[in-house]
């Protein structure tokens, strides 16, 4: 069984070598990882493989199927990635604010990294480069808790990223994985608090609950993507079947899916078939309120559990509304505080829907799918953090610090 205490002190052990790094130096251990991974991709895929295997085996979904698949090109996006990071401005000990008190004491608040970070998640292979480059740039070490289905493959990426990190005269353990597939093991991870500063959790509803529940650890949040698109009686037609279709079909196993799509009556009419067109592609399943199914006779009825619902699946939920008001009271009933957008031309409106719409990202005219660290320019992202204390959104470098302030003086003395 794996020793999580060691491993645990192992990676507080790392923190000062890491800390201690120029970003000059951790620049060229990231673009030398970003090497490694191209290299040794023929491995990587090889494992990968045996997890494609045995999770088609095992009867998963064709969603987490795609989350699980790594190519050729999804390295190379993942290399890419580390590269990103490495071009990036280091923000550790940037000084965020100053200022000078009566009695001369010197404060500055500088930006220092978390410390340790643990991260549980599921059949998301890429999670594990983005991870380490994440956390490596910002002088963090990080503990990897992979889903059982993609253990292989994981496995696979960390050996590749370790052997690079000790080529370059880095210490290893500032990037581990633990592969024990014991369910009282991760729930050991989640009381590791001696030793990890933050868990993240990354995967379905059930998993982000489970840490919630039983970590001792300070969690910060990444929720699942029930996300809506609201086209308004001023959208563009057009406009409004290309971002849906995008939104829905370009990858369905990803949380910045379209999941829910809200229209407002003045338009379904005509909307709902030359999007039904489009969709019937890639063979979406419609479900829909009474209106809906008046014009899509073959839609099927949508149910209160289909509105909230992430489905991860070629499958869409819609809704007919009279007013944005209306829209936006259903979106902020069932979304899940991650992305939705408002399809119009009028200004007014989307000001509105911008401003009252409750999620991390609120889009007019665009494809719910931009929301991805990488897509912001962040390199990479840790994770989308649908809470509201200290991160919201895609969890970039800033998110994966902390601050410290430091009080420079001349002998003063507190009367």
């Amino acid at each position: 069984m794996t020793d999580l205490r060691k491993m645990g002190e192992r990676a507080a052990a790392s923190k000062p070598v890491l800390q201690g790094m120029t970003a000059r130096e951790k620049n060229d251990a990231l673009l030398f990882a970003a090497s490694a991974l191209r290299a040794h991709s023929g491995e990587i895929l090889k494992a990968n493989s045996e997890d494609m295997d045995a999770a088609a085996g095992n009867g998963m979904s064709s969603g987490m199927l795609d989350r699980l698949k790594l190519t050729d090109e999804r390295i190379d996006a993942m290399a890419q990635g580390l590269e990103q990071i490495a071009a990036l401005d280091d923000c550790v000990g940037e000084v965020m604010e100053e200022f000078t008190r009566p009695n001369g004491l010197r404060i500055r608040k500088v930006r220092v990294p978390l410390g340790v970070v643990g991260i549980i998640y599921e059949a998301r292979p890429n999670v594990t480069a983005d991870a380490f480059g994440l956390c490596f740039k910002t002088g963090n070490a990080v503990i990897l808790k992979g889903g059982s289905d993609a253990v292989r493959s994981n496995a696979a990426i960390v050996k590749v990223l370790r052997d690079a990190l000790v080529e370059k005269g880095v210490c290893g353990d500032a990037l581990q994985l633990f592969e024990d597939t014991d369910r009282s093991v991760t729930v050991e991870f989640m009381k590791l608090k001696d030793f990890v500063d933050v868990l993240i959790p990354r995967g379905s509803a059930g998993l982000i609950r489970s840490v919630v529940e039983n970590s001792t650890i300070p969690v910060i949040e990444t929720g699942t993507g029930n996300c809506h698109i609201y086209v308004d009686r001023d959208a563009d037609l057009d406009m409004a079947v290309r971002i849906v279709y995008n939104a829905k079909t370009q990858r369905i196993g990803v949380c910045n899916a379209c999941e829910s799509l809200v229209v407002h009556s003045a338009v379904s009419g005509t909307f709902l078939p030359m999007l039904k067109k489009a969709l019937d592609e890639k063979n979406v399943e419609l479900r829909g309120d009474e209106r809906v199914r008046r014009i899509l006779p073959d839609s099927k009825e949508a149910s209160e559990d289909d509105y909230a619902a992430e489905y991860l699946d070629y499958i869409l939920s819609l809704k007919t509304v009279d007013s944005p008001e209306e829209a936006i009271a259903h979106i902020n009933r069932y979304n899940t505080k991650h992305s939705d957008c408002i399809v119009t031309e009028n200004e007014q409106t989307a000001e509105m829907f911008l401003n009252q719409v409750d999620a991390a990202c609120v889009y007019w005219n665009a494809s719910t799918r931009f929301t991805d660290g990488f897509e912001f320019g962040f390199g990479a992202e840790i994770g989308i953090s649908t809470q509201k204390l200290h991160a919201r959104g895609p969890m970039g470098l800033k998110e994966l610090t902390s601050y410290k302030y430091e009080i420079r003086g001349s002998g003063q003395v507190r009367g």
